[in-house]
């Protein structure tokens, strides 16, 4: 097959979570295990730090695995999903795999992929380690697809387990409830591993604590009031280089040279060293459009307040989502005085825009429709004055569509 039929057959064929959602999620370890256990269990064959949290784990991975690269380690990144091509998701120091090493692994392992019944993020990260495994990376920073306790990535045994933080989303898998989802992302903790815990409230602290007592785990907590400079702009980051300098530090006393200018030029050079995109990212001026991928109320939260203090003559809000976010909520904090265009990402999980639409109306939102993302954009900035502001977001899949 080519690369293209590649990936045709492995978006058809196994169920992926990004495009259909929960149907595809898999409450147990059996697949992972026995696919890692047919390839000689490449996860085993290198050293890696072990990824979780609702929000910031997907900027915490990149910059760690810069802030390695700095110093001179050579380093795996897996993480998801991708926003416009497979192969974001697995990279060696920056550098994502090439077509030929995905159509290799596929074609050589397809009858298993199929025998064990495989979901797309199961087979994703058995290709991860295998590929880390076969280039002998020093050390692979993994980031988890769903939760922690049941995701596919947490039959791995790290240095370091980093949680970045817990709030609400993906409540019909994960719980109903903080508690519930901390129970969930602390199952990634091992025994005697130490972890580090990003900013968090007492009832997440407390459940981290719980659990990490249990397993013997040395717990220690970021400090995200301490000002870590980085090339990510967001005021989430703040939080986000806070738990990596905690994590480095962790990965100190665990033996790992890593010099304080290796930190501060791995902060600095994040997008750079691996290629992150689409965490407040500015992808044109006059007008100003802003992308961002946070998607829950965590992440809005934090959107709308670095909203309010930027500077602008009108705002535009381009937003899709897709259909298990809590939208009441959301739309209950969406600022009235912007200018909304509303659209919708071309995957089967993505919300229905007749239903935004009708909760757009009961929440007082003027607002206009236009179902492709990249034409909402545009429409967008046919209409923006030069000084407005564009925010794109809601979805990543949104995001993906016009980067």
């Amino acid at each position: 097959m080519t690369y293209e039929q590649t990936l045709d057959w492995l978006f058809h064929q196994l169920a992926s979570f990004q495009r259909v959602g929960p149907s595809a999620y898999k409450d147990n370890l059996d697949n992972i295990t026995e696919i890692c256990l047919r390839l000689g269990n490449p996860q085993e064959k290198f050293k890696c730090i072990h990824v979780a949290g609702t929000n910031g784990k997907g900027s915490v991975s990149h910059l760690l695995a810069s802030v390695l690269q700095e110093e001179g380690y050579k380093v795996g990144l897996y993480t998801s999903p991708h926003l416009k091509d497979f192969r974001e998701r697995i990279k060696i120091n920056g550098i994502e795999i090439s077509e030929d090493k995905v159509v290799e692994f596929v074609g050589n392992h397809m009858d298993d992929f199929m025998d064990i019944g495989l979901s797309f993020f199961e087979m994703t990260t058995v290709m991860a380690f295998s590929i880390f495994s076969q280039y002998n990376v020093d050390i692979a920073i993994i980031e988890t697809g769903l939760g922690g306790r049941l995701d596919a990535t947490n039959i791995i045994l790290p240095e370091l387990s980093v949680i970045t933080n817990v709030s609400l989303d993906h409540q019909s898998i994960l719980g109903d409830d903080v508690e519930k989802i901390a129970e969930e992302k602390a199952g990634i903790i091992k025994q005697g591993i130490p972890v580090v815990l990003g900013k968090s409230t007492s009832i997440v602290r407390s459940v981290i604590q719980v659990k990490a007592e249990k397993m013997h785990s040395k717990l220690s907590q970021s400090y995200p009031l301490v000002s870590f400079p980085s090339g990510l702009m967001g005021d989430c980051q703040k939080e986000n280089t806070a738990t990596v300098s905690q994590s480095i530090e962790e990965m100190r006393l665990l033996g790992w040279k890593i010099s304080s200018q290796s930190l501060k030029k791995g902060l600095i050079n994040v997008l750079y060293n691996t290629g992150l995109r689409g965490r407040w990212e500015q992808i044109s001026s006059f007008p100003k459009v802003i992308c961002d991928t946070g998607h829950n109320i965590h992440a809005f939260n934090s959107i709308l307040h670095q909203l309010e203090n930027s500077s602008y003559k009108n705002l535009w809000m381009v937003l899709g989502f897709v259909q298990d976010k809590d939208i009441n909520t959301l739309f209950a904090i969406l600022p009235k005085h912007a200018k909304y265009i509303f659209c919708q990402a071309d995957i089967p999980r993505a919300m229905d825009l007749d239903f935004i639409d009708n909760l757009a109306t009961e929440y007082s939102i003027n607002s206009t429709l236009v179902k492709n993302p990249a034409n909402a954009l545009i429409k967008a900035k046919n209409l923006a004055h030069p000084e407005d502001l564009i925010f794109v977001g809601g979805s990543t899949f949104v995001v993906a569509n016009v980067i």
